[in-house]
């Protein structure tokens, strides 16, 4: 017989992300940021390959980003909202986490599962933010995937990239509900 956890379902089945514009400080300190890293990081890991790190960004490394992400969408020749969106992404921000996928050659666990491992780690933290009582929201955009940007921003290495940067800060209003999906229309029951 199940052991269920009804507070844990009913925290998953009406969770929301935050819209990251809608955060403010103030953030999570050190201390406070230390278990909802630790939640994350109790993701699916088949292997035990931990291919994934994390880079936290405080106020004055997203000034920096902001200026950088100013810097390097003009030099990609991005129009100026792509821009915006992009140095918004840091000026606004209390925190931000950056999730890296970080796959290793292994002989029983192809890369498509790590990279896997690395969303689920990126959900794990959206989610622990939000159980800790933080808003929170998972972005990417350009300054996620623009090679030059991301290791000049976050010390990508070759062989990594950016599974995702989730904003986390004070929300200043309740997010709007969106429709979700109709579980008839996109399951398959198999039963013979």
């Amino acid at each position: 017989m199940p052991d269920p956890n009804p507070s844990a379902l009913e925290f998953l089945l009406n969770r929301r992300s935050r819209p990251a514009k809608t955060l403010s400080g103030p953030a999570p300190d050190r201390a406070e940021l230390g278990p909802i890293l630790a939640a994350a990081a109790r993701c699916p890991d088949h292997g035990k390959l931990e291919p994934w790190r994390f880079v936290v960004l405080e106020r004055p490394a997203l000034d920096r980003l902001a200026e950088l992400a100013a810097t390097r969408g003009a030099e990609a020749g991005l129009e100026a909202v792509q821009i915006d969106k992009g140095v918004g992404q840091f000026a606004q921000s209390p925190l931000a986490i950056v999730v890296i996928a970080a796959p290793v050659e292994h002989p029983k666990v192809p890369w498509i599962e790590q990279i896997l491992s690395s969303g689920a780690v990126c959900l794990g933290l959206l989610n622990a933010a939000l159980a800790s009582g933080w808003g929170a929201n998972w972005l990417t955009g350009w300054v996620a995937h623009d090679r030059p940007f991301a290791e000049a921003a976050y010390g990508l290495k070759e062989g990594e990239i950016v599974a995702g940067i989730i904003h986390v800060g004070t929300e200043n209003s309740a997010p709007p509900e969106r429709p979700r999906p109709d579980i008839s229309a996109i399951t398959t029951w198999i039963d013979a």
